[in-house]
């Protein structure tokens, strides 16, 4: 058995360009779906968060139609009751990475609200790339990415990844809200970057990075990771 650590948001909010504020949190399903692969595989999940909180899931990701049907939908509602690692994170800034043999982050828009710009996120990210330990980010996840820059400089540049493209931002119905694309920003950062076709399942692997570019990715991207352990 090893121990798996899920990176998750603590922000419930994502400001917007206009400064109005909207409902987010953790997307269910980029949550539910590693977990259940991980935990059948053996293995133990510890959820850090920025300060300890309790992370919140987006309304929105519960919902029959972001699931496939209520049935899908309601076994995913009941991973999340079920997961006890939820409701006891750690606090973020106490991990040290090389006490787990794989670090995830799952999605959802919080992650471009407060991982984009998280020290401690930073350091987990930089800490276990540099070990060569297996690293997955799902979707809006690799905006954590972000906050690894130094000096114009950051140990990503260079990976080959994905992540929630500009095509999907803008098909969800928030591009011309959001105050900034993640596409463009891990571009920006020197990755490169591959997209898949909108809301399909994509999956990226270069060298211990592993990345999956929307909430389709999942499974896919769990699987990846558990094989690497």
């Amino acid at each position: 058995m090893a121990q798996i650590l899920f990176v998750m948001t603590s922000a419930d909010r994502w400001t917007l360009t206009d400064g109005t504020e909207h409902p987010t949190g953790f997307w269910a399903e980029e949550f539910a779906a590693p977990y259940s692969a991980f935990v059948a595989a053996g293995h133990e999940v510890v959820v850090a968060t920025p300060g300890g909180v309790v992370p919140i899931v987006d309304r929105s990701s519960l919902a029959p139609e972001a699931n496939g049907g209520a049935d899908a939908a309601a076994a995913v509602a009941a991973v999340l009751e079920s997961a006890e690692a939820l409701r006891n994170p750690v606090v973020l800034h106490d991990v040290d990475p090389a006490d787990f043999a794989v670090v995830f982050y799952p999605g959802g828009h919080g992650p471009m609200q407060d991982l984009a710009v998280d020290p401690d996120s930073a350091r987990v990210l930089a800490t276990t790339l540099a070990s060569g330990a297996p690293l997955g980010l799902l979707c809006h996840a690799p905006a954590a990415m972000l906050a690894t820059e130094t000096d114009g400089a950051s140990p990503f540049a260079g990976y080959r990844m994905t992540a929630f493209s500009n095509a999907e931002e803008k098909l969800a119905g928030l591009a011309d809200k959001a105050p900034w694309l993640l596409e463009d920003r891990l571009v920006a950062l020197g990755a490169r970057y591959e997209a898949g076709d909108p809301f399909a399942p994509h999956v990226v692997v270069d060298r211990n990075l592993y990345t999956g570019q929307n909430p389709a990715s999942s499974t896919d991207l769990a699987a990846a990771l558990v094989a690497a352990i």
